[in-house]
Order: structure tokens, then C-alpha cells, then sequence
């Protein structure tokens, strides 16, 4: 059974390169065949059921197509995939060290790894989560118990109108009142206001509320602007006030020279949210929090309960004591076993592309008459509209790249009008399959324009 899923999983993989990017053709027929209940008594196959999953993954958008860079997250790599087939296989349980105390170091090994390559000392700790949501939940709720304390009602956090809108709704979920979130206006290359931070901050004092985070995003959902880091880490030190980085989308291109100077100020952070199945090319699922402070994270989050395995094997960690979760998979093999198969600078070379690519793709649609390419990317995302700002004319124009089949490019409203943007974030996008979206693009901005 596994040779023949592993054979039909590589043949999966291999036709993405000739896939059309998004089907959704006899979607229908396919919905009410899958609808049905399992039988009583299995008699298909195993070839026939595989054959049928793999016909209904290659319905919707293609995420694992190199012609995918309608959205940040990346293309799954397979060694990541097989890490997860073996985790799931061996079954051990990792919350606490002392069930699985080795695997439990392999995942701990990984989170040293990221505080090291974010600076953050001896005394952080990093926890997997599900992904960058419940990553920003914990950071809101570690700063809400560090900086308010059991009353927390009258506290105000601070993120930019381009923050993930995770951020708001950790906020939520964590108690706090919907005017507790203070959306920061952005300046014209949309990034963080800083001065505008300061004032809302002071005025928040003046009304007797106590201000006790700020967010800024490492690589906005939108264009990947990258906030003052260094900035916002000054007002927040000012006012006692945690500082959290949301770097879901570009946190990891910290592994390259170009990244890490523009990501200067991330050191200063209380917490960073990472992403794994983003800009490390994994499987969705994989996220990660980091925080400066271990005593912190486990303040907010840990509970003792007398039926619970012993704590402190080894000095190994307790992910259940930095997390909501008690019951949680082996994630941490899906980063042990890529890194050690492939190593980190194979990463960081990938990371250092996808830079490249997006900076050709820029300075190629910039050429492009009919086009208005306004920011150039600070990572890996390239947002352009049709001139006059015309919302229709940008969605008539992604879906005529869209439908080609060989490209799918989303479109979203910011700054007042709907852009169209261009996200190089998979394993696979190489530079083939940017330069034809590239032609793609060119040509059917010039058929736009004659119409």
C-alpha cells in the first residue's frame, strides 16, 4: 500500500508542471459522488480510491503548480510530506518530552535553530503551531497576560490597516473588546505610519487606557512591505508596551544577506510568528511562534493537571506549557528531516531567487505602458493595476491570466483600488515559468487595452 501511494503521489507531483494552474470542470458531477457516506463494507480498491482523491485535488487552484503565485503560501515539499507520512506512522505523542523524549529533541533542535537565526538569546523558546493564525493568537494572549495581568478590558493593541487580519482576530478570541484594536494608518508606500502610532498611543493614555502591544508586519499580505521595525520596536519600548512581528510571509528570508537587512530591527521583537509552509516551502499546517522570553510563553499558557505525564525530561521542552494545545502531531519532523536532507543554505539559495524573480518581474511590467507598477517589492510579491484605475478593467485583466491555465495571479482591493499582484513564493516557481507569466501578463495587458 505505501509503494503504490508513494507512486502515485510522485506521478501527482510531476504532472503539476503540465497542469492547467485552476479546473473547475464537471466540479458538480464530482461534489455529488464524494458527498455520499462510506459503506458498510469496503470493497473499492486502493488504486481506485487514489485515483479519485488525486482527481479531486486537481480541482480548484492549483497551490503546488509552479505557476501558482496568486497567494503566499508555497508548494509543499515532498521531503516534508514524507516526514509527515512517518510521523503520522510512528504516532508518538510530543506535547510533553517524556513519552518521545528523542523526537522531541529533534523538534526542539529546529526552534534553537530559529531563535539563533533571529537573535532572540538563550531564554526564547519557539513552539509550532497549526499555522501563522494561531501563532499571532498566542503572541496576543502571552503580551495580554504579560502587560494586563487578569484585567485586561481597558488594554489597546496597534496594528497597520495592512496587518493580516489574524491579528484582529486573535484579538477576539482573546477577550478584548473590538475597540481595544487600533488600526495604524499607513503612508504612502504602505508601510506603518510611525508617527501616526505614537499619537494614537498617547491619546489611548490620555483616555485612561493602557496600550500593550504593537504589531508590525514583517512582509504585508498584500504588497510584502516590510513596517519600521526598528521604529515601532522604539515606541513600544517607550511605553512598556509588548512588541510582536508578524512575519508569517517573510520572516525566513532572514536566511539571506538582502533579507536580514531589510528585516533589521526583528532581533527586537517579544515574539515573531513564522510560517513555515510559506516561505519554507512546507506543507500548510506548519506555523511557528517565537518568543524572547520562555517564562513569558509558559506564563500565558501553561496548566498543571495531576493525569498529565511528568514535566522536564532532560531539559527538554513541554510544548503543551507554550501552547493551547495538549494533543498536537510530531510537526517538528516536517522541518527536521528537509533541513538535514537538503541543509539550510539549499533555503536560503531558493529564498535569494525568489527575490530575484520578483525584481525582474517588476522592472519587466514597469516597461509595460497600460500598466501602473507602483511599489517595487521589498520581498517577493509585485502588485500592478491596468492605468486609470479602473477596478473592472483589473478584474477583467486577472482573469483573462488566469485563464491560460499556465499562470493564476489574484486580485484584491488596497489603497483605494483592486491590484492585481504577483506572489513568488513556491519551491517550483523558476524562472521558465516566471519569464512565460511575464509574456502573459504583457500580452493580455496589451489586448486589454485595445478593447
Amino acid at each position: 500500500m505505501g509503494a503504490e501511494v508513494a507512486e502515485v503521489v510522485a506521478r501527482f507531483i510531476d504532472e503539476r508542471y503540465g497542469a492547467p494552474t485552476s479546473d473547475y470542470s464537471e466540479l458538480d458531477e464530482m461534489l455529488a459522488t464524494l458527498a455520499a457516506p462510506p459503506p458498510d463494507h469496503g470493497s473499492t480498491s486502493l488504486t481506485a480510491l487514489l485515483e479519485k482523491i488525486v482527481a479531486a485535488a486537481g480541482k480548484g487552484f492549483d497551490t503546488a503548480s509552479p505557476g501558482f503565485v496568486g497567494y503566499i503560501p508555497g508548494g509543499g515539499l515532498f521531503a516534508s510530506a514524507l516526514a509527515g507520512f512517518v510521523a503520522c506512522a510512528v504516532n508518538r505523542y510530543t506535547g510533553f518530552a517524556a513519552p518521545a523524549p528523542a523526537l522531541v529533541q529533534m523538534e526542539a533542535s529546529v526552534l534553537r535553530w530559529l531563535c539563533d537565526l533571529f537573535d532572540l538569546g538563550p531564554e526564547s523558546q519557539g513552539v509550532l503551531t497549526p499555522g501563522g493564525s494561531m501563532a499571532n493568537l498566542s503572541a496576543v494572549v502571552t503580551a495580554r497576560a504579560v502587560k494586563l495581568g487578569e484585567t485586561f478590558t481597558d488594554g489597546t493593541l496597534y496594528a497597520s490597516d495592512q496587518v493580516h487580519h489574524s491579528v484582529a482576530k486573535a484579538a477576539r478570541i482573546a477577550g478584548l473588546p473590538a475597540d481595544a484594536v487600533r488600526t495604524v494608518p499607513t503612508d504612502a508606500t504602505l508601510h506603518m505610519d510611525v508617527d501616526a502610532l505614537r499619537d494614537l498611543v498617547r491619546d489611548d493614555r490620555a483616555r485612561g487606557r493602557r496600550p500593550f502591544l504593537a504589531v508590525a508586519s514583517a512582509g504585508t499580505i498584500n504588497t510584502g512591505a516590510i513596517d519600521p521595525l526598528h521604529e515601532i520596536a522604539d515606541v513600544a519600548a517607550e511605553n512598556g508596551m509588548w512588541f510582536h512581528v508578524d512575519g508569517a510571509y517573510g520572516g525566513f528570508f532572514q536566511l539571506t544577506d538582502r533579507g536580514r537587512a531589510r528585516l533589521s530591527g526583528i532581533e527586537r521583537a517579544d515574539s515573531i510568528t513564522l510560517d513555515p509552509h510559506k516561505a519554507m516551502f512546507l506543507p500548510y499546517g506548519t506555523g511557528c511562534l517565537l518568543a524572547r522570553d520562555a517564562a513569558h510563553l509558559r506564563t500565558a499558557h501553561e496548566l498543571q493537571a495531576h493525569y498529565l505525564p511528568r514535566a522536564g525530561e532532560a531539559n527538554l521542552p513541554d510544548f503543551t506549557a507554550f501552547s493551547p494545545e495538549l494533543t498536537r502531531d510530531f510537526r517538528g519532523l516536517r522541518l527536521w528531516l528537509p533541513l538535514h536532507l537538503h541543509g539550510a543554505d539549499a533555503f536560503a539559495a531558493a529564498l535569494d531567487e525568489k527575490l530575484d524573480l520578483a525584481d525582474l518581474v517588476h522592472d519587466e511590467l514597469a516597461t509595460i505602458e497600460a500598466l501602473d507598477v507602483p511599489w517595487r517589492p521589498e520581498l517577493s510579491t509585485v502588485a500592478f493595476a491596468p492605468r486609470g484605475g479602473d477596478d473592472a478593467r483589473a478584474r477583467a485583466l486577472v482573469e483573462q491570466i488566469n485563464g491560460t491555465g499556465r499562470v493564476f495571479l489574484s486580485a484584491a482591493v488596497f489603497a483605494g483600488r483592486t491590484y492585481l499582484r504577483i506572489c513568488i513564493v513556491s519551491h517550483r516557481t523558476r524562472s521558465d515559468r516566471v519569464r512565460e507569466a511575464i509574456e502573459i501578463v504583457k500580452r493580455e495587458a496589451a489586448a486589454l487595452d485595445h478593447l
